[in-house]
């Protein structure tokens, strides 16, 4: 089957429900209305019947008062009055005669016997039990339905006569529901009518009205096929499955070609505005990319290194509103760009004396002409280049250092060890000889002086040597435990309390959790010696972005200002038997896993905040998605 044959069928299947469910509540509601305008008129005839017995109770009364006192002659009195009232017994057989529904009226009494009725069968004996015409009035579409069109049955309106606040005669009317349904059939059936009559002209309004609606999309599958083979000379031909098909699937398949066109030319789009973006951002030139306006259109990263704006200001501004036409920069590109002049490398001069080298191309359009494209500018800071050569010039320096100094510590090591032996002989023999003192004094000095030396150079040694780094996953809660749990005796000894703030799940780090431990045992074990009266030292694990963070905060006397810059150098210390030596390998284990340390300290006696926090950063596994909450304990 034909899509549009489809469409068309569902329009008018959903059509045809949609004025079925109409028609049968319009019917519905008419039949509520008609059933409570036959409940009105019901009420209005049981109240004359009603009217009637009380006058015919008070007549009875007036010509035949009870002989003796009692409720038995009472109830004899109203019997006859009743029975004996041709006035009611005219009244009950009006109704009957005259009303399109009543079957049959009687009043019973307080033993549900009937009295009088229009039925002589009924006289004397106990009343039928009938369904009340009222909870059928108010039930639902559905129950009033089934009343009115279904199996005969007789329904009752019931209105009670009070004495004494009490019912003590009840006037009964009987609704037979074959008469309901004969009396509504004047309006029924014109309504059914109608309602087929709407059903039928909507099924065919809405099958019309489909058809015509799909007419443009004839227009509309042709513009795509143009569109589609216009994109891709591979594409125009199309496949003979494909012209087979009506205009829904033409378009269909239009559609879908031109969505993967436009799915392939986005990523494309995407590769080169990612790569584009890549080289942008790792150059030191400054690039801007102008449209043939003279509007920023790209602009990388080190571009901001020469102007005055921020990133928000730039994109979308013309070259007289970037720079400032009045300074030797500003003069020269607003000058290039008014009249049309490429510049190769242009030397400039900045107002803080950085020197700067301007490139201007201008981008012609492939029909050639006058007409332009746009601009690139490249700003090219002389000054960076110079100092990034410095730069590596220095590492090549300092790594030909290390090599040299490597070497020097294993060429000097030998001659210390023999001549610590040496020296030791020569102690041994001038015990032998009669002057002892001065000479061992002199050779106890030797040998002092030579073992600090081994030390010094064993020191250097082990720092220059390369370390093989063994990298895993780890937790570094973990690795920050195992520290604290290490040092945890010696801090009882001095008085001193860890607090330790961990996260409640896992922070993945890929280090060599030896080195680390090591690195995080120097911080611990310097923080615990500048704490000489005691205190706390709070230890916190956390993270940012992409690294996870160990902050460790002591309460000590901190370190000033003036040695700050100095404390990561190898054999600096401050105290009295250190060597130099913790902080600077700590310093080394981090860069060597790629991340860094930074430390905020201070002196003052008289600030809340007096001691040093080493913030440690390592890079988070790759894996690792950091999402916690804190958890605090002692």
């Amino acid at each position: 089957m034909r899509l549009k044959t489809k469409l068309v069928i569902a329009t008018t299947m959903l059509t045809f429900a949609i004025v079925i469910t109409v028609s049968v509540l319009f019917i519905g509601e008419l039949l509520r209305q008609r059933v409570a305008q036959t409940a009105e008129s019901n009420d209005v005839l049981a109240h004359e019947v009603l009217l009637a017995t009380q006058h015919a109770i008070e007549n009875g009364f007036r010509a035949n008062p009870p002989q003796q006192p009692g409720a038995a002659a009472f109830q004899a009195t109203v019997l006859d009055a009743l029975r004996s009232d041709t006035s009611l017994t005219n009244t009950m057989d009006a109704i009957v005669r005259y009303s399109p529904t009543v079957q049959d009226v009687y009043v019973t009494g307080t033993e549900h016997s009937v009295i009088v009725s229009t039925d002589p069968t009924l006289v004397s004996v106990s009343a039928p039990y009938r369904t009340l015409f009222a909870s059928i009035r108010d039930g639902s579409l559905l129950q009033l339905s089934r009343v009115v069109f279904g199996h005969p049955t007789v329904l009752d309106v019931a209105l009670p006569l009070d004495r004494n606040g009490e019912p003590f005669l009840v006037v009964h009317m009987g609704i037979r529901s074959t008469f309901l349904r004969a009396s509504y059939d004047p309006w029924l059936k014109p309504a059914l009518a109608f309602s087929a009559l709407a059903i039928v002209g909507c099924i065919f309004a809405s099958a019309f009205l489909s058809s015509l609606a799909l007419r443009p999309l004839e227009r509309i599958t042709a513009r795509l096929e143009q569109l589609s083979n216009a994109s891709s000379t591979a594409d125009k031909q199309q496949p003979s499955d494909i012209r087979q098909q009506d205009t829904v699937g033409r378009a269909s398949a239009s559609i879908d070609l031109l969505g993967r066109q436009l799915e392939t030319s986005a990523a494309q789009h995407s590769a080169l505005s990612t790569n584009l973006n890549q080289i942008l951002h790792t150059l030191k030139d400054g690039v801007m990319l102008f449209t043939g306006d003279g509007r920023a259109v790209t602009v990388s990263d080190a571009s901001f290194n020469f102007l005055d704006h921020d990133r928000s200001g730039v994109l979308g501004r013309k070259v007289d509103e970037i720079f400032d036409c009045n300074d030797a920069l500003g003069r020269l590109i607003c000058k290039a760009f008014e009249d049309r002049h490429p510049l190769n490398e242009e030397p400039v001069t900045l107002s803080n004396g950085r020197q700067v080298e301007v490139s201007l191309d201008f981008i012609q359009s492939p029909g050639g002409g006058e007409s332009q494209l746009g601009a690139l500018l490249t700003l090219h800071d002389v000054e960076s280049e110079i100092a990034l050569e410095q730069e590596i010039e220095l590492s090549r320096r300092l790594g030909a250092i290390g090599r040299l100094t490597a070497g020097v510590g294993h060429e000097v090591k030998n001659p210390i060890n023999a001549m610590v032996v040496h020296l030791e002989l020569l102690r041994n023999k001038l015990e032998n000889t009669g002057n002892q003192n001065g000479a061992r004094k002199h050779v106890d000095i030797l040998s002092n002086e030579m073992q600090r030396l081994d030390r010094v150079v064993q020191t250097l040694a082990d720092f220059s040597r390369p370390l093989d780094l063994h990298l895993k996953d780890h937790d570094i809660r973990a690795v920050v435990s195992a520290v604290l749990d290490l040092t945890s005796a010696n801090a009882e000894q001095n008085d001193i309390h860890i607090e330790r703030r961990l996260p409640a799940v896992p922070l993945l780090v890929r280090v060599d959790s030896e080195l680390v431990r090591q690195a995080l045992l120097n911080i611990v074990l310097n923080a615990m010696q500048a704490m000489h009266s005691g205190g706390k030292i709070e230890v916190a694990v956390g993270h940012d972005h992409h690294n996870a963070l160990v902050s460790i905060t002591d309460q000590g006397v901190g370190i000033p200002p003036e040695l700050r810059s100095r404390i990561f150098d190898l054999y600096f210390t401050t105290k009295p038997r250190g060597s130099g030596i913790g902080l600077a390998m700590t310093y080394r284990i981090l860069q060597m896993h790629g991340g860094s340390i930074d430390l905020i300290s201070e002196t003052s006696e008289d600030s809340p905040t007096r001691g040093t926090t080493f913030t440690l950063r390592l890079p988070l596994a790759s894996r690792q998605t950091p999402a916690y909450a804190w958890e605090a304990r002692a």
